[in-house]
């Protein structure tokens, strides 16, 4: 298999999708942090001076998977028709789980938009919360799932549901 954002010169461009055809397409990214018990209490009680830590998250990762092709350089513009997210709170290893869910009928993929929703609020938890903790670990971002288009479905892992 070739990647295919390089022409046949190695020039990097962005791939035409014109030919392929439109597809319900779907995809689960996930990433965690891990913080303080401290962090990780004030987040979940809702007392870190800035305010709702995990309400703010949802809105920016929603934000950040709607501006996906204005950050990542080769990326198609996306007409999301949905995108969600969603937090696991883990309090036996002070971790939150973040899961995105990005949706679109269209001639690509949605993994960036699902990933870059993940990036963003995780991020946002940082920027929230560093004055308490700056120790805090963003780890573990990855594709769960996607559905749709030529190469069909893909589980991580192998594992299908």
């Amino acid at each position: 298999m070739s990647l295919t954002h390089f022409d046949a010169n190695g020039a990097a461009h962005m791939v035409d999708v014109g030919q392929k055809a439109e597809t319900q397409r779907t995809a689960v990214a996930s990433g965690s942090i891990v913080m303080t018990p401290a962090c990780f209490e004030a987040v979940q009680s809702g007392t870190i001076g800035k305010g709702d830590v995990l309400g703010v998250a949802r809105i920016a990762g929603i934000m950040g998977a709607k501006k996906t092709s204005e950050l990542i350089p080769l990326c198609h513009l996306l007409g999301l028709t949905k995108c969600s997210v969603e937090f696991t709170l883990c309090p036996e290893e002070c971790r939150i789980i973040v899961h995105c869910t990005a949706q679109t009928t269209g001639k690509t993929g949605v993994e960036m938009e699902a990933l870059t929703g993940v990036n963003i609020a995780l991020l946002t938890i940082y920027d929230m919360c560093k004055a308490m903790d700056k120790s805090m670990v963003i780890e573990n971002i990855h594709l769960e799932e996607k559905h749709g288009g030529k190469s069909g479905d893909y589980y991580f892992g192998g594992a299908a549901k």
